[in-house]
């Protein structure tokens, strides 16, 4: 029987399949069109980019244009932050109600771009950051149904290249956009192309940017594995796939492995690029602009329903994994080539290090700071010893969590709702302040428990951009002034 925790954020959050929803002949066609659409699209979207006008007014700070902020670790180098809160919360610049889904939003150059469900629609919003005014918006259908009765929503958010904005929706349609207006440059049906049998909650990895390619965790299998249970099915070649960014052609496709929810993260490491893909069975370490594989390390549970979800944290030539249905943590020295493991969880019984379940954990000074726990009833914050896997310490009773890193402070956001600020300190959990969120939210019950079920759960993790932070309940998209303006 599912968990019903199973869920991976975003989530994450934040995955490659989803489940179908149209007939084979309907597939097929839909394969076609997905194919002739960047073929007729392709003129278009190979023109330089295009210089957008800022339409934010805030100067001081950074965008937020993808998964885990402008360097892909959940860190902001924004400062100034409001410490102590105030008893009643942080001012509310403004809030709107927002349709299905789990992924945060993300912002450039004044534009909030959110993705989520309307019907059967899935919609990207593009509003103006500070205000929330409404610019533009892109919708295309969807029938996607979440197998174990999550929502039915998006899990991947955007991600903000220049003029471009690409989406890949829970079904696993791939969308190239115009950052200014929103009209489609290209578009590839993964589900069909590529052969993606159905995993547990639909695609929900992230892509990224490298360069000319958008590299895609996809993890399609042979046309003879649609209807294969989960430990019969094989992949086809396409476990990452590298598109040009701007026509969606393949550029080349690796590795066996079918997706998880975990998405790509980028680095350089002695003058050489990196990307590492914590996939659904391993990670995998590969040269981005060329996609060739230096190493795969088995990495995943034994218990058929569990999955990797949480991003790779690298640390100079170093790569810490998570995940918390079973193996729990391993640290890895990696080399072209080749990798050493430096120590893992896999026979620490119920002494684990580090499990975490879709919140990839921050690291500082030769710590990590993250959620552990595969359930919301025992899991904690935790400091993390990076180079020997102790504990340094553990603070329950929060539920699931997200953290973001700002100014010497981790904003954490609980998913009842609570937003807590937290010191970073490897020797003790030192928190600052903590208020609920749902008690911000416009038209919610005065009642506290019926206000924090009509909100939860609150699992897209916050982001910060300008001096603003964006948080997401179930039904609200809420942006905090968290560093005031001077």
């Amino acid at each position: 029987m599912a968990n019903r925790h199973l869920l991976v954020g975003l989530i994450a959050v934040i995955g490659c399949s989803s489940q179908p929803a149209t007939s084979l002949s309907s597939r097929a066609a839909t394969a076609r069109n997905s194919r002739a659409a960047v073929t007729s699209l392709a003129e278009s979207a190979a023109a330089a980019p295009r210089a957008l006008t800022d339409l934010g007014t805030r100067r001081a700070g950074s965008d937020w244009p993808r998964f885990l902020g402008p360097t892909g670790d959940g860190i902001s180098t924004e400062t100034g932050i409001v410490t102590p809160w105030p008893a009643a919360g942080l001012k509310v610049v403004w809030q709107r109600q927002v349709g299905t889904g789990y992924c945060v939003p993300s912002v450039s150059k004044g534009r909030l771009f959110l993705f989520d469900r309307h019907g059967d629609n899935a919609r990207l919003s593009c509003w103006k950051s500070e205000t929330a005014e409404p610019l533009w918006q892109f919708d295309y259908p969807t029938h996607y149904e979440d197998r174990y009765g999550y929502n039915n929503g998006p899990r991947c958010c955007p991600v903000v290249d220049d003029d471009r904005v690409y989406i890949h929706g829970v079904e696993g349609m791939l969308h190239c956009l115009s950052a200014d207006d929103g009209k489609p440059r290209w578009r590839v049906d993964t589900f069909a192309d590529f052969g993606v049998v159905p995993n547990f909650f639909g695609v929900g990895s992230t892509p990224v940017v490298e360069g000319d390619l958008l590299i895609v965790q996809v993890g399609g299998s042979p046309p003879t594995d649609k209807n294969a249970p989960f430990p019969e099915q094989t992949g086809n070649g396409s476990g990452v796939v590298a598109f040009d960014k701007w026509t969606g052609k393949i550029r080349y496709k690796i590795t066996d492995e079918l997706a998880s929810f975990s998405s790509p993260v980028l680095t350089t490491i002695d003058g050489r690029r990196w990307c590492f893909v914590l996939a659904r069975g391993g990670l995998i370490g590969f040269e981005p602009s060329t996609g060739k594989v230096d190493f795969h390390y088995d990495w995943r549970a034994r218990e058929l329903e569990s999955v990797n979800a949480a991003n790779p944290v690298v640390v100079g030539n170093r790569v810490l994994i998570t995940e918390a249905y079973g193996p729990g943590s391993s640290f890895l020295q990696v080399r072209p080539g080749a990798y050493d493991v430096l120590w893992n969880d896999a026979d620490k019984g119920r002494r684990k290090s580090l499990q975490s379940h879709w919140t990839t954990p921050i690291h500082h000074n030769g710590y990590v700071y993250g959620d552990s726990s595969r359930h919301p009833e025992n899991a904690d914050i935790r400091c993390v010893e990076l180079a020997t896997g102790k504990v340094m310490w553990r603070e329950p009773d929060n539920g699931h969590t997200s953290l973001l890193m700002v100014d010497g402070h981790f904003v954490v956001l609980t998913e009842f709702g609570e937003l807590i600020l937290i010191k970073v300190n490897p020797q003790k959990c030192e928190e600052i302040s903590r208020f609920d969120l749902f008690r911000l939210v416009e038209g919610a019950p005065k009642e506290r428990s019926r206000a924090a079920q009509r909100e939860a759960p609150w699992w897209a993790a916050p982001i910060l951009s300008h001096g603003l932070l964006y948080v997401r309940s179930k039904n609200t998209l809420m942006c905090l002034e968290l560093i005031p303006t001077k």
